[in-house]
């Protein structure tokens, strides 16, 4: 940076409020119409629909080897559900208040089931057509097949992870019989590691962060021909995995018949790592709704880096470490120091805001969701819940108006961890 951090405190109140690890409210002075911002992206709405049919050839496969997708056809879907006692709990504001439960999404109980699994069965799609595996029509339940699974072997995947990435990348890899190694960080939960390890995944540890586990994920991968390499930070085709969700949310939201446009706008507070899920979610829903839809980033007070990255305009050229800002959460799924540059390039005209929330408010915010609602979920997925009463104590918010808080993982927290989760929460 060329800036002193006394010339940053300067500047612009946010960063003085980020440096003290005050809770921070960030409205985009970058926000563009819609339609000229989406213009401008290198992502287009064919890519998305693309990905999405994708997901749909794969359908047969994931009901196959996946029994609990069998219900929904082999969908990888999660419940939009309205939270009305818990809206009543945080207090009295316009428009409803749901939770979109990706917490509870099959495989792998995160939103990294969307964009995580979406690039493995990518991958696996691209050999198998190369190699003549599968043909142009043929069903792709035959990939559970004991014969081609042998045939994966010869490949390998690789990922960084704070954890729930490399949970949805593992999981699925080893299912098709990839070899895969997922490097986590510190700030990964033993018990994920444990899970993994579990399923036939080589698990490495480091007693660093998380931008050390993705640059030895990327080292292997370039040492090895054979592997690929899962870039959290710059992936395409985990975008657009992430992205698909938008168009799943609309089903969901037509069949609750509610609408969404002018009148009865749409808030969505996504929880921000790096930026690629809650990235790739709200651009699929700006493609859908355009100004209709207002979206939010949330990020630990102790882990703000796509609120910096945004706001001094830097991206990935700026950490938290910068700002003299530990990067130490509870919240282990947004634990990230230096944001994605894709995402925060994608976003920096699309994103109507960005707020941070301290790990007391998301204990105290997961104890109180599951005393209103019994619905439990780890710290880092309740970071969405704050965004409606940061944004309607700042700006008038129709009646008609319909919130998504969205919860990003936890579903498969085990029950002594969530208990004491639920024990920080008093």
């Amino acid at each position: 940076m060329d800036m002193h951090l006394s010339q940053w405190r300067a500047r612009d109140p946010v960063f003085a409020d980020l440096m003290d690890l005050r809770e921070t409210f960030w409205a985009n002075p970058g926000l563009r119409p819609a339609g000229e911002a989406l213009s401008a992206a290198p992502v287009t709405a064919e890519e998305v629909a693309d990905a999405a049919a994708r997901l749909d050839r794969f359908a047969p496969y994931i009901a196959r080897v996946f029994p609990e997708t069998a219900p929904a056809g082999g969908r990888i879907e999660s419940p939009l559900v309205p939270i009305p006692a818990m809206g009543r709990a945080l207090g009295d504001r316009p428009g409803r208040l749901l939770l979109k439960q990706d917490s509870h999404l099959p495989i792998s109980g995160s939103i990294k089931a969307r964009g995580g699994i979406y690039e493995v069965l990518w991958l696996a799609e691209t050999i198998a057509l190369r190699e003549g595996w599968l043909s142009e029509g043929e069903s792709y339940a035959r990939l559970a097949d004991a014969d081609l699974r042998g045939r994966f072997s010869d490949y390998a995947v690789a990922v960084g992870s704070t954890g729930n990435l490399g949970l949805s990348i593992g999981m699925m890899s080893a299912a098709l019989g990839f070899r895969v190694t997922v490097h986590m960080s510190a700030d990964a939960r033993q018990w994920k590691k444990d899970l993994l390890r579990s399923r036939g995944v080589n698990v490495v540890e480091y007693a660093g962060d998380y931008s050390l586990a993705v640059a030895q994920g990327r080292r292997q991968a370039e040492a090895d021909p054979a592997c690929h390499f899962v870039d959290d930070e710059n992936s395409r085709t985990l975008f657009l995995g992430y992205a698909v969700a938008a168009g799943r949310l609309a089903e969901q939201l037509a069949a609750m018949e509610i609408p969404v446009d002018g009148a009865h706008p749409l808030y969505v507070y996504l929880p921000c790592g790096v930026g690629g899920g809650p990235g790739g979610v709200a651009f699929g829903l700006k493609l859908l709704y355009g100004g209709a839809v207002r979206c939010y980033f949330a990020e630990p007070t102790h882990a703000p880096c796509m609120l910096l990255g945004l706001a001094t305009g830097l991206h990935d050229g700026v950490s938290v470490e910068d700002f003299g800002i530990d990067g130490k959460t509870a919240a282990d799924g947004l634990a990230v120091g230096r944001p994605s540059r894709f995402v925060g390039r994608v976003m920096e005209g699309l994103l109507d805001g960005c707020y941070t929330v301290d790990d007391r408010r998301l204990y105290q915010l997961l104890r109180l969701l599951a005393d209103t609602e019994g619905i439990r979920l780890e710290p880092s997925a309740l970071a969405g819940l704050p965004g409606r009463d940061l944004v309607c104590g700042r700006t008038p918010v129709p009646e008609g108006a319909t919130h998504i808080a969205w919860a990003t993982g936890g579903g498969m927290v085990p029950e002594d961890i969530w208990r004491e989760y639920y024990r920080l929460g008093g």
